[in-house]
């Protein structure tokens, strides 16, 4: 489970914004909100808004950058299609609008829970030299708290790691989290740290649909009935569907549509784009709901019918049936869903630039006017963020002004 993450210096992000899936306390959709067993309280679903521009998909993309960073090298020898959304070298881009940010390093900073304990790692790179690393642990068991590790210009292996080695020629750009992965792959806690970073978060980006088809084809039998299940709880008229891949490796998709007591067939790219990417998506949230993993997808929205993507949001806020305490993170156009019946104030959050560019990240619930007024759990969210006063979006603030004078 994801807890925080913090990032610092990274593309249109100059000044450190964190994002918390802590659940605030506030007396709103108190059944929609994930108790962990030592009884802390966090979110299911976090949605970031904003305008086109604003730096949205950099917050989302800097938590995937940090797991790249440290899961490619341990894919560097291997040869694995199954997680190529890790294997893709990321630049880490400072701010580029300073120059005493260009010299500065970029700064990740995540707290993460397994079934073990929960986690806080640090990485600092500048140039793709790690200039500062740093993994802590807190038993879940016995809530323990203990340094792991620590790398500044010297290396301090503490806990239960002090008995480790690490080699002299340790590449400066290698972070030695990666090194330990490859090094220790068996030691239980690495383990731990790496299988959460590996298979516990996904990042979704409909731009390789090769990619989603191929996570079609791993889908277990239990992936395909709760898509089933979801398919037809969306009253669509496709009843099954059938995943097809030849000797060289090419796959097709086959629904079976339901239409007037006849069932007729069809390739899935004979479907509308809204059918092809809901077929894109539904295996990740059919296996984040049945693992308990947390999903990363930018642009949820985009050719969703604003129906299902309320559907899709709601299987997430619905503990009954997210029973493995799994987490939707997206960035999202779509207001039809910003109001008070789908989510918390706590899980709706802002991107927006300031006049030096610089991209900031802030959520409704701590939001205050300038009499410092916070906004109220009834309010009409999607009507006061067009009509500016929650700071994200000023360029529709004036549309509907010159609507006013048209009027």
């Amino acid at each position: 489970m994801l807890c925080q993450f913090t990032v610092k210096n990274y593309k249109s992000i100059r000044d450190e914004v964190t994002f918390d899936m802590q659940a605030a306390a506030i007396s709103e959709h108190e059944d929609r909100i994930i108790r962990d067993k030592d009884g802390e309280i966090f979110l299911p679903v976090f949605a970031i808004y904003g305008p086109n521009g604003g730096g949205k998909s950099n917050v989302l993309e800097a938590l995937h950058t940090l797991a790249v960073k440290v899961l490619r090298p341990l894919y560097a020898t291997g040869d694995n299609e199954e997680r190529i959304f890790l294997q893709k070298k990321m630049i880490i881009e400072p701010f580029a609008f300073s120059e005493e940010t260009k010299s500065e390093p970029t700064e990740f900073e995540i707290f993460f829970r397994t079934e073990l304990a929960e986690y806080r790692y640090i990485l600092h790179v500048k140039r793709e030299v790690v200039v500062y690393e740093r993994l802590d642990r807190e038993k879940m068991d016995t809530g323990r708290r203990s340094a792991l590790f620590e790398r500044g210009e010297e290396i301090m292996l503490k806990g239960a790691f002090a008995k480790l080695k690490i080699s002299d020629e340790l590449s400066e750009t290698l972070p030695l989290l990666s090194y330990l992965g490859i090094t220790y792959k068996k030691n239980e806690v690495v383990k731990d740290v790496l299988e959460w970073l590996e298979y516990r978060i996904d990042f979704l980006n409909y731009g390789n649909s090769m990619e989603e088809l191929r996570m079609a084809v791993s889908s277990s039998e239990a992936v395909k009935h709760l898509m089933l299940q979801m398919i037809q709880e969306m009253d669509l008229d496709i009843v099954d569907f059938r995943v097809v891949k030849d000797e060289n490796d090419r796959i097709d998709v086959y629904t079976k549509h339901m239409v007037e007591g006849r069932e007729t067939e069809l390739n899935l790219l004979e479907e509308s784009s809204g059918t092809k990417k809901l077929f894109g998506l539904m295996p990740f949230i059919a296996d984040s709901l049945l693992s308990g993993t947390t999903l990363v997808i930018d642009e949820l929205d985009a050719k969703i019918h604003p129906v299902l993507l309320r559907y899709i949001i709601m299987m997430f806020s619905n503990m009954s049936i997210n029973k493995k305490k799994a987490q939707l993170i997206f960035t999202s156009h779509d207001l039809s869903t910003m109001n008070s019946e789908v989510f918390r104030r706590d899980e709706i959050w802002f991107v927006a630039k300031g006049n030096s560019q610089n991209s900031q990240l802030y959520s409704l619930v701590e939001f205050k006017n300038e009499k410092g007024e916070s906004v109220r759990k009834d309010a009409k969210f999607d009507k006061q963020y067009l009509e500016g006063r929650y700071g994200a979006d000023p360029y529709l603030k004036r549309i509907i002004d010159w609507g006013k004078v048209n009027a």
